[in-house]
């Protein structure tokens, strides 16, 4: 009995060292993309456990402080800065975890104008290392794209979907 309190005792302490490292290491990185993707220096993040004690038995949290504003709980940021946030935690995991590509479904919805800018020519920036499908009704995010994909249905016969695609690359850039 008493080298299973040994174990567990050790299992416990080595634990605690991998989550302080990892949460020493996560809030570097995040802070760092977020910064990037918000444009600004003053943007942190802040990624740990709920229950330092014991990570290993509760959720983790993850705030946000937007660029020169207070510290306020994610609940309380706004649609554009839990987007901005929610990229930066994305791309952090992804540093840490790759995948060969990303399918991003109407992240611009929220954001504003100069947002989009911001995130798309992020997005672009990691695109030597990233395949990303981005699905947006915003003019000012595909503009930013390499290429155009459309789905439209097809009646004849059979009811069917027919894609279009427009390569951008082609073209001269004209990014606002």
């Amino acid at each position: 009995m008493q080298c299973k309190m040994e174990d567990i005792a050790m299992l416990h302490g080595n634990m605690e060292d991998i989550a302080g490292e990892t949460s020493t290491t996560n809030d570097n990185e995040t802070n760092t993309d977020l910064s990037s993707l918000a444009k600004n220096q003053s943007a942190q993040a802040f990624f740990g456990p709920e229950n330092p004690e014991e990570p290993y038995s509760d959720d983790i949290k993850y705030n946000c402080v937007a660029p020169d504003k207070r510290f306020q709980s994610m609940f309380n940021l706004s649609g554009g800065e839990k987007i901005v946030a929610a990229l930066a935690l994305l791309f952090v995991i992804h540093s840490f975890q790759p995948t060969p590509f990303f399918v991003l479904d109407e992240i611009d919805v929220a954001l504003d104008n100069t947002n989009i800018g911001i995130v798309a020519s992020y997005i672009r920036d990691k695109t030597s290392s990233l395949q990303t499908i981005v699905i947006s009704l915003k003019e000012e995010f595909y503009s930013h794209a390499d290429a155009l994909i459309g789905i439209r249905t097809d009646i004849s016969e059979c009811l069917e979907s027919k894609m279009l695609m427009l390569d951008l690359t082609t073209y001269p850039t004209y990014i606002n």
